[in-house]
This record gives C-alpha cells, sequence and structure tokens, in this order.
C-alpha cells in the first residue's frame, strides 16, 4: 500500500491543523494505521492510531486535543489537531500495517508515507 501524507504547515499555538494521508494500492480497511511524528534529533512517536477493528489509541501527549479518524470509502487517513502547542512541531508521518497490536511501536509498521512538516509557533 502507498500512503501521501498532506496538510501540514506553519500555525500558531492554540490553532487547528488536519493533517490527511492517502492510501493507494490496497484497501484501507483491512489496516491498522496510523500517525507518527519525528522532531530534529528526536526517535520517531507514535500519535494515534486506529485498529482495522475500530479500536483508537493515543499518545498520552495528545489525548484529548488530537482526533484520530478514517473513511474507508475514500481509503482516507486524518488526524484532527486542535489546541496546538510549539512541542507539537514535528514532521507527521503517516503509516498502515497488517497486524492489531504494536500499535506504539514505528517498527513494527511497514508501510510509511513521506511526512507532512508541522510547525507550531509560540
Amino acid at each position: 500500500v502507498q500512503l501521501q501524507a498532506s496538510g501540514g504547515g506553519l500555525v500558531q499555538a492554540g490553532d487547528s491543523l488536519r493533517l490527511s494521508c492517502a492510501a493507494s494500492g490496497h484497501s484501507f480497511r483491512s489496516y491498522s494505521t496510523g500517525w507518527f511524528r519525528q522532531a530534529p534529533g528526536k526517535e520517531r512517536d507514535f500519535v494515534a492510531a486506529i485498529t482495522s477493528g475500530g479500536t483508537i489509541v493515543y499518545a498520552d501527549s495528545v489525548k484529548g486535543r488530537f482526533t484520530i479518524s478514517k473513511v474507508n470509502a475514500k481509503n482516507t487517513l486524518y488526524l484532527q489537531m486542535n489546541s496546538l502547542k510549539p512541542e507539537d512541531t514535528a514532521v507527521y508521518y503517516c503509516a498502515a500495517q497488517s497486524r492489531l497490536d504494536k500499535l506504539r511501536s514505528w517498527e513494527f509498521w511497514g508501510y510509511w508515507g513521506q511526512g507532512t512538516q508541522v510547525t507550531v509557533s509560540s
């Protein structure tokens, strides 16, 4: 499956952004899908994921501010980000895998989009 992330940009603290991830080559329906982010000099961190069965998990740092969703008919994954903070600044990657577990570990995700930059100024 090929993934294409979009929607990043430069915003101020407190603003909102919605990231999109379009999939091609295979239906999203049978995959777990998620978002990770990587700030300069740091490891790739888990943000949120939704399994093929609809289970949703979030990193504690984004819980209550970010919402992950997907529209299977459009083969598209979304990440609505509200109340953005400067520490949310990173390159955001969408990902897909066939497992229903190991969602928080980027090593287990086999398919990745190219990343989209999100910069939050204070």
